[in-house]
């Protein structure tokens, strides 16, 4: 497997990118995990019980380990606060990122400060021939970041995608690259 040589933390202007931990478990919970809201648009199931989110920390913590998944928790700088996380699928090279903040957080230009910190140093990496996400074509938000961010719309999917918090209907989607 291809192990990609990223930072296990990562500052910008305003935030601190750190790997993520077991002992985030708390604060994963209770910022966006457990917030349909949050979740709405989520390729998993919002967290029912704190247990869900330890799962999903034994996943990140050994995902990381085998070069798949790099997963970070975000946090203001300045109070220490947990808003958020950041993360990259690693498929042999070819790269899937997502993001997701607490509700409280939305509107503050953080997904684009982590998405233009991240892009570059993604784009950097050995191996890597890909850099891509994809929305569901209702989000939005998350297409500007992403437009802002420096990626551009590759494709329109019709009923491309199937979101768990969203009955699991399938939904039109839109393609984004890094050029």
């Amino acid at each position: 497997m291809m192990h990609l040589l990223l930072p296990e933390r990562i500052e910008t202007n305003r935030l601190l990118l750190q790997r993520l931990r077991y002992e985030d478990a708390e604060e994963i919970f209770y910022t966006y995990a457990s917030k349909s809201e949050a979740t709405k648009y989520m390729s998993w199931p919002t967290h029912e019980s704190i247990r869900d989110t330890r799962e999903y920390l034994i996943y990140a913590v050994r995902g990381w380990n085998l070069g798949i998944d790099y997963s970070y928790g975000i946090r203001v700088k300045e109070t220490n606060q947990f808003i958020g996380s950041f993360g990259v699928l690693n498929e042999a090279g070819k790269l899937q990122f997502g993001y997701i903040f607490s509700p409280t957080q939305w509107g503050n230009g953080f997904a684009t400060e982590v998405c233009k910190t991240m892009m570059p140093m993604l784009k950097v990496q050995l191996g890597v021939f890909r850099i891509g996400t994809f929305v569901d074509a209702e989000n939005v938000a998350s297409s500007k970041v992403l437009l802002n961010s420096g990626l551009m719309e590759e494709a329109r999917l019709s009923k491309w995608f199937r979101f768990v918090n969203q009955n699991n209907e399938a939904k039109d989607c839109i393609l984004f690259k890094l050029p």
